[in-house]
């Protein structure tokens, strides 16, 4: 192993002493109660199986027997999450085939960053992940089900069943995935309409028509995103099938995964093995951070993770990711760290040839268990049909497109492209996989704005002619709920195109959709909060290096200090259900901390402080 490595999971360990043994016994004692109707009154248990049909029911009256849930995230809006439609189905009728049954538990709801990006509703995106835990919780609370099988894809849907299920991780939690739409209109020809958009060089139509042609099929988005990031690092925990992520929906292939997703739940049922905190420890979350950081995943995980550790009580943060990307290299380029998309990425040789390379290295833990059985090595295999049976076959040997996929001997870059930016703000992060090493460095005045909408009516005035420093502030989980900035990315792309220097600093978001602008994004403390970003004023001179990870102030000190942080000019705006979410925005947590409103609670839940 790399001392790298050992030296971030035994500090996790320490860090985490107190409050994962709490989350130990806590299923511990879950797992010592009768599972799965075994404990449930008559009554009880009629309810439970009043809707199955006559088959379903005397299988359920057998107590030796297992019933899996289904908890899903279908809705026909998003085209990742349409092809759930028919799973439950093909999951019961295999289930069924298997001596075993199946019932869906419940549905959470699954909203899409690419449809309400700059709209009302992106303020409920991230809280959305929160409801999905919960919404997940109350899906399993009836206790009728021996495992359960999570159908979801995209941004917050994973996160939150995971966030969720790990509440209920005495059992078998396995993840269904539904696959990406096939490649449709290049990333690079799709981003270059969006600037010419900006620009006011091409209309609505020509824009609208680029857009259909990239997200065209149901299936996941193929670009790099958060909801892809989420696919690559459930198989790095070993809770999604080996290799299952990116096949194609409604193929032979993608149907015989499922059924054996569901046989497979069933297995481990039957055993008693396989349960959800056996597989999730802090060698699966490092392992998880290895592989975001190999393959220039998305920001937004630097949340996810760390909300997902705190519910198996593992205290992960922002250092731990820091000095991994320091000896982590990059060795996949997938949109928007090339132009290849992830259908690319898997006919280049896939996440097996990625796990192969990285355990190599030293730079994984080999010896974790999976639902697919115990070691990780089981992650080099790849998915494949012999005479119409699923099989695993070894992934090749070398990568068969290099300008996607590389060796450990012939990476992209030496190292993550994640840095930890600290300074006179607070700390924050960024990723550069995307910027070209001559746009890391940025000294400029910056201009600060509290909506995206506010910067781009500057940008349509014609405002900016020299380089600057966007600030957009009172984005962070406390003020709004901490919305996606994509609005952002064309209209900055185009200032740095013509010869600007440009970055940004937010302590909102701009995911795996960000680009190759600098962006030191989920400043903490936030400005809501009285962080220093709110004692900014147009004009001020910063100083961003990226290479270094510092942001500062070129500002005398007694000056600086003298600040008094800005307020809000607006309250928190109404409307599209956003004043539905109040209690979330005002019990969540810094995004160092995972921007969870669930952190206070589990931290009581422990009984106690966390470990330094």
């Amino acid at each position: 192993m790399h001392p790298r490595v050992i030296e971030v999971t035994e500090r996790l360990v320490e860090r985490s002493r107190l409050s994962r043994a709490a989350y130990l016994q806590q299923m511990a004692e879950a797992a010592a109660r009768p599972r799965g109707r075994r404990d449930l009154s008559c009554s009880n248990f009629a309810h439970g199986m009043a809707g199955c049909s006559a088959v379903d029911k005397d299988r359920l009256r057998m107590v030796d027997e297992v019933n899996i849930g289904m908890v899903t995230a279908y809705n026909d809006m998003l085209s990742a999450h349409q092809p759930y439609e028919t799973y439950p189905a093909q999951i019961r009728e295999a289930l069924r085939a298997f001596g075993a049954t199946g019932q869906v538990a419940g549905g959470v709801p699954a909203m899409c960053d690419g449809v309400t990006q700059g709209e009302p509703g992106m303020e409920l995106s991230l809280v959305s992940r929160d409801v999905i835990a919960m919404g997940t919780a109350i899906a399993l609370s009836h206790n009728m089900f021996d495992a359960a099988l999570c159908l979801g894809i995209c941004d917050k849907i994973v996160p939150g069943l995971l966030m969720g299920a790990l509440r209920f991780g005495h059992l078998p939690i396995l993840f269904v995935p539904a696959g990406p739409m096939p490649s449709g209109l290049p990333n690079s020809e799709k981003a270059l309409v969006r600037q010419r958009f900006a620009e006011g060089l091409a209309t609505r139509e020509e824009l609208l028509d680029a857009e259909s042609k990239a997200y065209h099929a149901p299936g996941t988005c193929t670009f790099y995103g958060t909801a892809n990031t989420n696919q690559m690092l459930l198989e790095a925990m070993g809770l999604q099938l080996p290799g299952a992520s990116f096949i194609n929906p409604g193929t032979p292939l993608r149907d015989a995964l499922t059924v054996h997703v569901a046989e497979q739940a069933a297995r481990l049922a039957r055993a008693g093995e396989g349960s959800l905190a056996s597989i999730l420890d802090e060698r699966a979350l490092v392992n998880a951070l290895v592989v975001l950081l190999a393959t220039g995943g998305s920001t937004n995980l630097t949340l996810h993770l760390i909300a997902i550790g705190q519910c198996a009580g593992l205290q992960l943060n922002w250092s731990d990711m820091a000095e991994l990307s320091e000896v982590v290299p990059t060795l996949a380029r997938i949109y928007p760290n090339g132009q290849a998309d992830v259908n690319h990425f898997q006919a280049a040789g896939g996440s097996a040839f990625l796990f192969a390379q990285l355990l190599e290295g030293g730079l994984l833990h080999a010896d974790v268990n999976t639902i697919a059985g115990p070691g990780l090595q089981r992650y080099t295999h790849e998915p494949t049909l012999v005479d119409g049976r699923l099989a695993w076959r070894d992934g090749p040997a070398a990568s068969l497109d290099d300008s996607i996929l590389r060796s450990l001997r012939a990476p992209f870059k030496v190292d993550g492209g994640l840095r930890l930016v600290e300074g006179d703000l607070g700390r924050s992060v960024i990723k550069v996989s995307a910027v070209k090493p001559e746009h890391w460095q940025v000294s400029a005045p910056c201009r600060t704005f509290v909506t995206q909408e506010a910067f781009v009516t500057a940008f349509q005035n014609n405002e900016f002619d020299s380089d600057v420093i966007v600030v957009i502030r009172f984005q962070g989980p406390a003020a709004n709920g901490m919305p996606e900035l994509h609005k952002l990315t064309p209209y900055l792309g185009v200032l740095q195109d013509r010869g600007l220097r440009v970055a940004l600093v937010t302590d909102g978001r701009m995911s795996g959709a960000s680009g190759k602008v600098p962006a030191v994004i989920h400043m903490s403390p936030e400005a809501h909060s009285g962080g220093p970003i709110a004692c900014l004023r147009d004009g001020d001179i910063l100083d961003l290096d990226a290479d270094r990870g510092t942001l500062l102030v070129r500002m005398d000190e007694a000056e600086w200090q003298s600040r008094t942080p800005a307020v809000h000019p607006q309250p928190v705006r109404r409307g599209w259900g956003r004043e539905l979410f109040a209690f979330a925005r005002t019990a969540a947590s810094p995004a160092e901390q995972g921007a969870s409103c669930f952190t206070e609670s589990l931290i009581q839940a422990d009984g106690g402080q966390h470990d330094d």
